[in-house]
């Protein structure tokens, strides 16, 4: 059964998400062989103050 994390940015919406996690859902399974129902995807939503790059939070700049 495989797990997949997607990680990012909040802003998406629902729409979207259930976009994503259709196609990635499918691509896991194309190249894994599993089957659809196996294929488990958690989206992580992250604030802009909780993810940084070079040393500076996205919502500082």
């Amino acid at each position: 059964m495989p797990y997949v994390t997607v990680k990012m940015l909040e802003g998406r919406t629902d729409e979207q998400k259930k976009a994503l996690v259709e196609k990635v859902t499918e691509a896991v399974s194309e190249t894994s062989g599993a089957p659809k129902e196996k294929v488990v995807v958690f989206l992580e939503d992250m604030p802009k103050n909780h993810y940084a790059v070079g040393g500076k939070r996205l919502s500082d700049q």
